[in-house]
């Protein structure tokens, strides 16, 4: 008898199970914990990569104080208009939303997605958070945002909603901060610095019904196999007597809500044609207007709505270093 071989599983139970988002826009779960007034996040979307010349700032590195080429993505920003501001109240089973105030002026692409009321009195709502304001029942004030894609390379009208976290000593002064604000532009550089390091959170691409080999990595049996070689060599014991829900198996593959941890800013602009590809960005186009530029890769594929977020753990010993960039890549990405 020779030694049994190394054969461990194939795949990860760390997202199970593996099922569809139940929309194309990511759920934010948590919020990081700050005391400055300011919002936790931004959204966009993803128009393609490119390659970036910068001088490399990390400590420790073998190629310290060197050039270096590194991926990069690129991420439409256009300004989102602040929409409403949503109280929220705790109860055992989390929090519960006790009213809303919405902008007295609001974009008519904003009826593409709900149905907005004739008559609206924002005073007397304004009112009604100031008196759960006073009376202390508020545990946290958040924001409502929308895009706008008609200023963006996505071929769509109809904005997406975003709620996003804000920042403060104390939730009467993110009342006041979110008052203020209610109604108004906010852009990417009024949220982020170039060197922060943010979370990224989206929707994968979707790859549909896939088997067990594509989904899970398995083996392909061998010829004999009388049932089938794309499979799973056996679904389990005798005892229990059912299917145990971690043996690979066919279904859902992509398609699923994502987060990737302490993505760095390289570059924020107003310009899309600094980061646009000449011929433009394949199967997006050009950056018209505002952008980030993200170290590496980013979850979905392009027009994909990207959630950017305050990072929730800084890696440590984490400094907001204004990266050294020396060339953007705008060669085409179509062979011309």
């Amino acid at each position: 008898m020779g030694r049994r071989p190394h054969h461990p599983k194939r795949g990860s139970l760390a997202y199970m199970p593996r099922v569809r988002a139940p929309r194309p826009v990511a759920h934010v779960r948590a919020w990081p914990v700050d005391t400055s007034l300011r919002l936790q996040g931004i959204a966009g979307y993803k128009a393609g990569m490119t390659h970036v010349f910068t001088i490399d700032d990390r400590k420790g590195s073998l190629t310290a104080g060197q050039e270096i080429c590194i991926p990069a993505t690129a991420i439409d920003v256009p300004p989102l208009i602040i929409c409403g501001v949503r109280l929220y109240g705790e109860t055992t089973r989390g929090f519960n939303t006790l009213t809303e105030v919405w902008a007295g002026d609001l974009s008519k692409d904003l009826a593409r997605l709900l149905t907005l009321p004739e008559k609206y009195d924002q005073q007397r709502a304004l009112a009604e958070a100031e008196s759960l304001i006073q009376e202390g029942g508020v545990a946290d004030v958040r924001v409502l945002l929308h895009t706008q894609p008609r200023l963006s390379g996505v071929p769509k009208k109809k904005p997406d909603i975003i709620e996003v976290g804000v920042g403060g000593p104390s939730v009467a002064e993110k009342w006041g901060h979110c008052k203020s604000m209610l109604g108004k532009q906010v852009r990417a550089g009024e949220v982020f610095k170039e060197g922060e390091h943010v979370d990224v959170l989206a929707i994968t691409k979707g790859k549909g019904f896939q088997g067990p080999v594509k989904r899970w990595g398995i083996k392909v049996l061998p010829r004999k196999q009388d049932d089938g070689a794309r499979q799973v060599g056996t679904l389990g014991p005798w005892k229990p007597t059912r299917v145990m829900w971690s043996v690979p198996g066919p279904g859902q593959m992509g398609y699923h809500q994502r987060t990737e941890f302490n993505k760095r800013i390289l570059k924020l602009g107003s310009e899309g044609k600094e980061v646009t590809p000449s011929g433009g960005f394949v199967r997006y186009g050009p950056v018209k207007g505002d952008f980030v530029l993200v170290a590496g890769s980013v979850p979905g594929p392009t027009k994909r709505l990207v959630h950017l977020r305050r990072a929730i753990k800084q890696p440590p010993g984490a400094q907001i270093l204004t990266p050294v960039i020396t060339s953007v890549s705008t060669v085409s990405q179509q062979g011309v």
